[in-house]
């Protein structure tokens, strides 16, 4: 390999190891004794974990927030949660434009791939635009929150709990401050509050739809033959997926973790329950109270995640649509995949359903770990797994209780649950030549 090509980096490569930095930083930040309400600092394995899972919006963690974190703790939590969700590459452009520095077509084509954009043009339109329309839904969500924080809480703690939960919810994180009235509890102490629910919940599904598919809605509004093929395919499955989540939840459930609660609370809890593993990671009924069938479907929504370029993990919902419908395609001998009057290449087909495998190994290969390192039992250690690679955060407890190296498999996936799996491996083992002597075809029985 020439020297060239080891200095030269391709823009995936410099988002992941751009993230990598931020995450070390971090974690540097949360070993520092300020970092912890006692002053005593905590491991650097710890610090690196908990700065991990911020950064890579996940929510899993190993201290309850609370508890275990000054104020700024939480301050350096909620800035890597902040940065992992709008992607450091988009704020750094930005912060440049605002010193009055020129973008080149190198910045554009990094941005590009920070935000998941089609195009290299208006990329930098679009990413102002991110930035005023994350200010104005995380600035309103606060507003909405701390109404219902501060009676709780005071003024000051309430402000601050609207500001920290509305910022990790619309950036798909998990993290939250309500240890202050049960450790580990999350949201569970609102589970009859519509007004939080529904406020997490939009926010959560405003940070999932991806970015490119914000811009679409600005420009087309209602003009819904005029949205793109992405927009379009997303938020159908996106629409889908929790309306069946929702049902299945709630006929999963109304006899086990909704049992005893009214039939409005039980609807808006299930709806809260579909809504979250699109990779929030926040929770109003306990999540090791699961059913096995309610615990695998947590799993499934885990797997797909939200929109692509967006501020969640998973699969994307894109890559889960090419699926299904490759695969219906295929069963009704149909030549092409279709979708809204358009045909998918043969690339896009190929790479979704390569990236769904890349995936589920990951993932079974991280609960095989667990399952090897802790002796867990198998429900838990993928349940673990998959929350971990979909940045997801939900939990059935063990976290807390992982062996260092077991902490490190959960990183391990975090991360790469975060810069994108399959493409980031990939543009690792990129070469530059292309083969121009191509193999014997050859056969196999299927």
């Amino acid at each position: 390999m020439k020297r060239s090509d080891i200095v030269r980096l391709t823009a995936a490569q410099k988002l992941a190891l751009g993230f990598a930095l931020i995450i070390l930083l971090g974690a540097f930040c949360l070993h520092l004794p300020l970092a912890s309400r006692d002053r005593q600092p905590i491991a650097w394995l710890d610090a690196l974990f908990t700065a991990t899972s911020a950064t890579c919006v996940t929510g899993l963690v190993v201290f309850d927030t609370w508890t275990q974190f000054s104020a700024f703790g939480q301050m350096v939590i909620l800035v890597l949660i902040q940065i992992g969700g709008l992607g450091f590459m988009t704020l750094a452009i930005l912060g440049a434009m605002m010193l009055g520095r020129r973008i080149g077509l190198r910045e554009r084509s990094y941005l590009a791939e920070a935000i998941s954009a089609l195009h290299l043009g208006g990329v930098v339109k679009l990413a102002r635009r991110i930035l005023i329309g994350t200010l104005l839904l995380e600035i309103s969500g606060a507003i909405v929150l701390a109404l219902r924080f501060v009676p709780l809480f005071g003024i000051r703690q309430g402000i601050w709990f609207g500001v920290f939960h509305a910022v990790s919810a619309f950036c798909n994180a998990g993290f939250d401050l309500m240890g202050a009235l049960s450790p580990y509890s999350s949201l569970t102490a609102f589970v009859h509050d519509p007004v939080v629910n529904l406020t997490v919940m939009f926010l959560i599904a405003s940070g999932g739809i991806g970015f490119v598919v914000w811009n679409d809605l600005l420009q087309n509004r209602w003009r819904v033959r005029r949205y793109s093929l992405h927009t379009q395919l997303t938020l159908t499955t996106t629409a889908l997926l929790l309306a069946l989540g929702m049902l299945l939840f709630f006929l999963l459930e109304r006899n086990g973790v909704l049992a005893g609660m009214s039939g409005a609370q039980k609807w808006l809890a299930a709806a809260f329950s579909a809504v979250t593993p699109r990779t929030a990671g926040f929770n109003t009924v306990p999540t090791e109270s699961l059913g096995p069938a309610a615990s695998l479907l947590t799993m499934l929504l885990m797997l797909i995640g939200a929109g692509a370029g967006s501020t969640a993990g998973g699969i994307k919902t894109t890559l889960f649509a090419v699926l299904v419908l490759a695969v219906v395609a295929h069963v009704r001998r149909c030549r092409d995949v279709n979708v809204f009057k358009r045909r998918l290449s043969a690339e896009t087909v190929a790479f979704a359903f390569c990236a769904i495998a890349f995936y589920l190994m990951l993932a079974i290969g991280g609960g095989f770990l667990l399952m090897a390192i802790q002796g867990m039992p198998i429900k838990d250690a993928l349940f673990e797994a998959f929350s971990a690679l979909g940045t997801v955060g939900l939990t059935t407890g063990i976290t807390r209780s992982l062996e260092p190296l077991s902490r490190l498999v959960i990183i391990f996936l975090m991360f790469a649950g975060r810069v994108g799996s399959l493409k980031v491996f990939m543009s690792f083992a990129e070469r530059n030549h292309l083969n121009r002597l191509r193999k014997p075809l050859g056969q196999i029985v299927g």
